[in-house]
């Protein structure tokens, strides 16, 4: 059963994912991993699929009751989304940076998360293409 602090995690990754007006099969499966990988029930798992077909937007999802820990998860996961193809271009960056302020971090607490999630990305997806 998922939390509802998992279900906007979820829910945020989608939204990154429509960044580009699409949903690669790449970002898919990333999502579908989370949501086996949080425990969604069947119903919750269709719930989720049906929701990510229409396209989203950030400024859609309630982050309020995210712990430190749920924004660290967010961010992270986020920050693979966007490298999922290979790299990470200019708009995704972008988008990262709004999905800092949507999770109220400050530019100071926000570095280090994100120089983290760079070297976790760049590292898993360089194991990946071995």
């Amino acid at each position: 059963m998922l939390t509802p602090e998992k279900k906007s995690i979820l829910q945020l990754l989608t939204a990154l994912a429509w960044a580009d007006g699409r949903v690669d099969e790449e970002e898919q499966e990333v999502v579908e991993a989370l949501i086996d990988a949080f425990g969604a029930d069947k119903a919750e798992a269709e719930e989720l699929r049906a929701w990510a077909r229409t396209p989203r937007t950030l400024d859609t999802i309630d982050v309020s009751g995210l712990s430190r820990s749920d924004v660290q998860l967010a961010l992270q996961h986020g920050v693979l989304l966007t490298y999922i193809d290979g790299q990470q271009s200019e708009s995704e960056r972008q988008l990262i940076g709004e999905l800092v302020v949507k999770l109220g971090l400050s530019s100071e607490e926000a570095a280090p998360l994100l120089e983290s999630a760079h070297a976790f990305a760049n590292q898993l997806l360089h194991a990946l293409e071995s």
